[in-house]
């Protein structure tokens, strides 16, 4: 895959996960960071993975999980 179809598919993670927390569905953003850090690890983008990880970080720390 290039460069320009994986800038494409994670802006479009992105903007889809921004739709959810702008309709306030955390969990369900939640989810689609969690897909989009797989992806970037399966396409061996640990620099993408990693800023998939720092936004789940965030979200979890903004939204700590009720028990």
């Amino acid at each position: 895959m290039d460069a320009a179809a994986k800038g494409q598919r994670y802006a479009r993670l992105f903007r889809k996960v921004g739709t959810l927390l702008g309709k306030g569905n955390i969990a369900r953003a939640i989810a689609v960071l969690k897909e989009g850090q797989q992806l970037a690890q399966s396409l061996g983008d640990s620099a993408m993975a990693r800023r998939f990880g720092d936004e789940i970080a965030r979200l979890y720390k903004q939204n700590p999980p009720s028990d």
